[in-house]
């Protein structure tokens, strides 16, 4: 390096950003392992063209707009991630099949270690954790790219209109345009408004409400669970395009189709800046309990408003750091035939 700096040196502060621009690029992309990917571009990109690199801003600075230019190279064929109750109606229960869309359809889940840097001030805290819930991210996934950008630049990391400006070649009227018409596109859309209630940390109600979930979703008792359940709570589970609206259909749904998933067993994760679990169903074949689905839940009022479940498990639960099989405790094992 022609400033002095060794490669070792570089390596470690560029990894020092690795966490903040995953977030950063999570939000802008929607997808947890092209987020990973566009990081990883912006890190080698950096680490290449870093004798080019004049320090006239940060290098945070810098690795920002590298990061900008990958997600914004990536967005370009025009690929909007979503929630099923963002591209179809609900279905009745009687209705219910499910039906699987690509992967790249969907929104997908983050572990909070990924994309939340630790901060001391619990206010930034709170506004990243909101900032990466499922409905705000949805929502930003309807802004095209560059009104996606200055959104979370200014509003998110809360950067200076002009700093924004700089980093993507535009004015400061360009951004501040951008930045109203993007507020204009958030006020339209009340997806957000469910998990308002969501405390950072949860409070002492909310933790024995999942106490209580817990308790309902294990023993598969469907009649705690509906007092658990709001009355608009709604159901996801991607890869299928099938969304569920209400207690009724909701444990409906859990008792017919859902029906394997009773005697479950949940892992708490933290995911999306909201509580979560990884779910293992029971395995007839093998004993013990397998991989099926990383549960994400929306409180509001005192109660479950959201349920979503996401099921590529061979995905998701190696991200979260997660086993694909638990084994049988020992008695359970002698339970077994």
């Amino acid at each position: 390096m022609s400033d002095g700096t060794t490669t070792e040196d570089l390596d470690v502060r560029l990894e020092k950003h690795r966490v903040e621009l995953t977030g950063y690029c999570y939000r802008m992309l929607g997808s947890s392992f092209e987020a990973e990917d566009a990081v990883q571009d912006t890190l080698v990109r950096a680490w290449r063209s870093y004798d080019k690199f004049e320090g006239r801003s940060s290098m945070r600075s810098w690795l920002y707009r590298i990061a900008t230019n990958v997600c914004l190279d990536m967005l370009t064929a025009g690929n909007k991630r979503a929630r099923p109750m963002d591209l179809t109606d609900s279905t009745p229960l009687a209705q219910a099949a499910l039906t699987p869309r690509p992967d790249n359809t969907w929104l997908e889940p983050m572990p909070d270690a990924r994309v939340l840097p630790t901060v001391s001030d619990p206010a930034e805290a709170a506004v990243a954790k909101e900032s990466v819930r499922l409905a705000f991210m949805a929502t930003l996934q309807q802004l095209p790219p560059k009104q996606r950008a200055v959104l979370i630049l200014r509003e998110v990391l809360a950067w200076k209109a002009s700093e924004v400006a700089e980093l993507l070649g535009t004015t400061v009227a360009s951004v501040n345009s951008a930045l109203q018409r993007a507020r204009a596109t958030l006020a339209e859309r009340d997806g957000a408004a469910a998990e308002a209630a969501v405390s950072d940390p949860l409070d002492a109600e909310q933790q024995k409400l999942l106490e209580r979930y817990v308790a309902a979703f294990e023993g598969y008792d469907m009649t705690a669970l509906t007092a658990l359940l709001h009355e608009d709570a709604v159901m996801t589970m991607p890869p299928f395009d099938l969304w569920l609206s209400g207690p009724e259909d909701i444990t409906g749904f859990m008792t017919t189709l859902g029906a394997p998933c009773a005697n479950s067993h949940l892992v708490p994760v933290e995911v999306n800046g909201l509580p979560g679990f990884a779910q293992y169903k029971p395995d007839p074949e093998q004993g013990g309990h397998t991989a099926w689905a990383v549960q994400v839940l929306e409180i509001s009022g005192g109660r479950i408003a959201g349920f979503h479940c996401f099921l590529d498990t061979k995905r998701w639960f190696p991200l979260f750091g997660l086993p694909l099989h638990l084994e049988a405790e020992p008695d359970e094992a002698e339970q077994r035939p």
